[in-house]
C-alpha cells in the first residue's frame, strides 16, 4: 500500500505577528489561518488582544496570545512588546510579520532571544505616511532596520517592492494580497437606499468604504463634494454614504454639519456587499494603497470605481475604474460625474470590473504561495543560506 505523503508542513510550528488593525491586514492574516492549518503547520497568532476580538482568529483554529503591539512609537511600549513576543514565540519555527511595526517588533524579539537562525518573513502592506520632522525620520530609520532585518520580505504591490529593494531587502519578491470574496447581496437595492436616506434611484448614491483616517482622503472627497453639490449636471446632488470609523471621525462630522454636505457617516459596517449593490459609484480617494481591499470588492461587483491613480491601485484596477491624480478633489469630482451622467462609461466600468477582478489570485492562490515559502525557508533556513 502506497503511504500517504504528509502535509508540506507538518509538525511546523508558525508564529503570525500584527498590530493594532481594523482593517485589511487583519483581515488578510485571518484569511490564510486556515490554509496554513490544512497544510499541517500549528499557528498562532501574536497581537493586541481587540485586534483578536474583532478578527476572531481562533475560529479558524488557531492559538492566540495577546502582544500589545500599537500602530505608533512609544519606545516603553515597544520594549514590553519585544519582551511579549519573545516568550510568545520562543517555540516556533518560523515569524511571519505583517505590517512594519509588527516587523520592527519581531526583528527586535528575534535579536534578544538569539533566534538569527529562525527565519522571519515581513509583509509590507502600506508605505510610510507622508510628511517631514523627527517623526519621519525615526519612521525611516526603523523602516530600513527592520526590511533589512526579515529573511523574505512580501511586498503587496509593486511600488513597495522596489522600495523596499532601494533599503537594503535580501529577498523581496510581490505577493498580492487578495481580498476575501464578499457574499452576495443580502437585501435589495432599494431597501438599503432607503436605509442611508434615498427614497428612489433619482439621487445618485455614491459609497466609500475604509477607515476614518487621513491615509483614506475624506478631505479630499468632502472638497469634491462641495464642487458637484453645485454642478447642474448633477441635480439633485448625490448622497455620499462613508462606511467605516476611526479617529477623524469627530472631525469630518463637524465639518459635514458646518458646510451642510450631502455626506452621511454609517460607521463600520458589515454588510460592504449591500453597499455596493446599492452605490451608483464606489470612490477611493486615498493618499496612498497598495492593493486596496475596497477596490478589490468594487470591482468584484461590478460597482464603478473612481479612485486615486497612487501606489499599487493602477497595476490593480488596470482599466476598469476611473484614476485621479492624488489629493485633486477638482478631477475626484469631474471623473464622479462623468461616471453618473454618462450611461455608456457606467456600462463599460461595470462590465470590466468583474473581468478585471477575475485575473487576481484568489485567497487559495496567495496561501499555496506562502505554503510553497515557508517549506523553502525552514528547509533552507537563514543561518544555511548564508
Amino acid at each position: 500500500m502506497a503511504e500517504t505523503q504528509a502535509p508540506p508542513l507538518a509538525d511546523r510550528r508558525i508564529a503570525e505577528v500584527l498590530a493594532t488593525s481594523t482593517g485589511g491586514v487583519g483581515t488578510h492574516l485571518r484569511s490564510l489561518l486556515a490554509p496554513l492549518g490544512q497544510a499541517g503547520a500549528s499557528v498562532r497568532v501574536c497581537g493586541p488582544q481587540a485586534t483578536e476580538e474583532l478578527f476572531d482568529f481562533t475560529g479558524t483554529g488557531a492559538d492566540f496570545r495577546p502582544v500589545g503591539i500599537s500602530a505608533g512609537l512609544d519606545p516603553a511600549a515597544d520594549l514590553r512588546a519585544v519582551l511579549a513576543l519573545g516568550r510568545a514565540t520562543a517555540g516556533a519555527d518560523l515569524v511571519h510579520a505583517h505590517g512594519l511595526r509588527a516587523g520592527l517588533v519581531a526583528a527586535a524579539a528575534r535579536r534578544l532571544t538569539g533566534q538569527r537562525r529562525r527565519p522571519l518573513v515581513l509583509t509590507l502592506h502600506n508605505a510610510l505616511p507622508e510628511g517631514g520632522g523627527l517623526r519621519r525620520r525615526v519612521l525611516q530609520v526603523a523602516e530600513r532596520a527592520t526590511i533589512r532585518g526579515a529573511d523574505v520580505v512580501l511586498a503587496a504591490s509593486g511600488d513597495l517592492a522596489d522600495n523596499a529593494r532601494r533599503l537594503g531587502a535580501r529577498d523581496v519578491r510581490v505577493a498580492p494580497v487578495a481580498a476575501p470574496p464578499l457574499p452576495a447581496p443580502q437585501r435589495p437595492r432599494p431597501e438599503v437606499r432607503r436605509e442611508v436616506g434615498l427614497e428612489d434611484d433619482s439621487r445618485p448614491l455614491v459609497v466609500a468604504i475604509g477607515r476614518l483616517h487621513p491615509q483614506k482622503g475624506y478631505d479630499v472627497l468632502l472638497d469634491a463634494v462641495a464642487r458637484w453639490v453645485a454642478d447642474p449636471r448633477l441635480q439633485p446632488a448625490p448622497l455620499v454614504a462613508i462606511a467605516g470609523d476611526g479617529p477623524l471621525h469627530e472631525e469630518l462630522a463637524a465639518r459635514i454639519r458646518a458646510e451642510q454636505l450631502p455626506v452621511t457617516l454609517l460607521g463600520r459596517r458589515t454588510d460592504v456587499a449591500d453597499l455596493l449593490g446599492a452605490a451608483d459609484v464606489c470612490v477611493l480617494p486615498s493618499v496612498w494603497e497598495a492593493r486596496s481591499l475596497t477596490a478589490q470588492e468594487a470591482l468584484r461587483a461590478g460597482t464603478p470605481l473612481v479612485a486615486s491613480r497612487v501606489g499599487g491601485i493602477p497595476e490593480l484596477v488596470g482599466d476598469a475604474a476611473e484614476l485621479v491624480p492624488v489629493g485633486d478633489a477638482e478631477a475626484l469630482a469631474e471623473a464622479v460625474t462623468r461616471v453618473l451622467t454618462e450611461p455608456a462609461r457606467t456600462a463599460r466600468l461595470g462590465a470590466d470590473g468583474p473581468r478585471q477582478a477575475a485575473t487576481w489570485p484568489d485567497e487559495a492562490a496567495t496561501a499555496a504561495q506562502l505554503v510553497t515559502l515557508y517549506r523553502e525557508l525552514l528547509a533552507d533556513p537563514p543561518g544555511r543560506r548564508g
